[in-house]
């Protein structure tokens, strides 16, 4: 399907997508034609389906990978090839709305003090102290930093979209130690070639380890979690949920509302209304 392949990146660039985006929709598309050994100009809407219950009875795929086959599958059909009726009645999937877990502001620094480079421990600080994703922290670059006005510029965040974030002053004094020390080029965290930015596996990979040295055995975290903490603790310290909102480049204030749920300390200091009655005592009855 090489023409066809060429003919959806071409429609994924024209679209906007993100090259992440683009790389994982022709990825599940290709893995749709290798299931059937045809082109998906040759199936229709039964080979969706059924391609679609295959991935949910004999893989086992979860909800997040569902949707992103699900939006594969329909950009092909109703963009490249012009066909929308093939998808048009392909459901959604509906997902249980879990509450992530964070981690207490002590454990974060135990995990910084568990990792022992520089490099990483600086990443994993700028998640922390920015709410970055691993992709946006990774792909830092000395311009990023505008120290003079405080912020970090965000390049094309999720979506696509721009934004600026906080600059901690702790954070910005160690970029600078780091920045004498190691004088990297235009990436501030560069890989094994300094012409690219660190992989995010590799963060990874190093952040399970300094969850074990730390003795956090939540062995389901990743370093994500700590934009999660960003979040929670900056509710818990009292700024507004919509400075929140727009410091994760969150475009709903719904996404933002769940810090509020996973946040002990908020639901601590909430009174039930119960409580709020007046304590005065009615006369018992007779």
């Amino acid at each position: 399907m090489g023409q066809l392949r060429d003919r959806m990146a071409a429609d994924l660039q024209l679209a906007g997508y993100q090259p992440s985006t683009t790389r994982n929709y022709l990825h599940h598309v290709h893995r749709f034609a290798k299931h059937y050994r045809r082109s998906p100009t040759d199936m229709g809407e039964p080979e969706v389906r059924d391609y679609m219950q295959h991935l949910l009875k004999e893989r086992k795929i979860g909800p997040s990978t569902y949707i992103q086959v699900r939006a594969a599958l329909i950009f092909l059909y109703a963009k490249t090839l012009m066909r929308p009726v093939e998808v048009a009645s392909l459901p959604t999937r509906r997902r249980r709305k879990r509450l992530p877990e964070i981690l207490s502001r002590e454990e974060v620094a135990s995990i910084f003090a568990k990792t022992a480079s520089k490099k990483h421990c600086l990443i994993f600080k700028a998640m922390y102290s920015a709410g970055l994703r691993i992709a946006e922290a990774c792909g830092l670059r000395t311009e990023h930093i505008d120290s003079k006005r405080g912020v970090i510029r965000v390049v094309a965040g999720k979506g696509g979209r721009d934004r600026y974030t906080l600059l901690s002053e702790r954070f910005l004094d160690e970029l600078r130690e780091y920045w004498v020390e190691k004088r990297p080029g235009s990436w501030l965290f560069p890989g094994q070639c300094q012409c690219k930015p660190i992989h995010p596996g590799s963060v990874r990979l190093v952040f399970r380890e300094a969850m074990r040295l730390a003795g956090i055995k939540r062995t389901h975290f990743a370093p994500h979690v700590l934009r999660h903490c960003f979040a929670t603790h900056l509710l818990e310290g009292g700024t507004g949920i919509t400075t929140v909102q727009a410091l994760l480049g969150h475009s709903e204030l719904r996404t933002t509302s769940i810090y509020v749920h996973m946040s002990d300390m908020l639901i601590a200091k909430t009174k039930s209304p119960l409580d709020l009655l007046s304590t005065s005592k009615g006369t018992a009855p007779s």
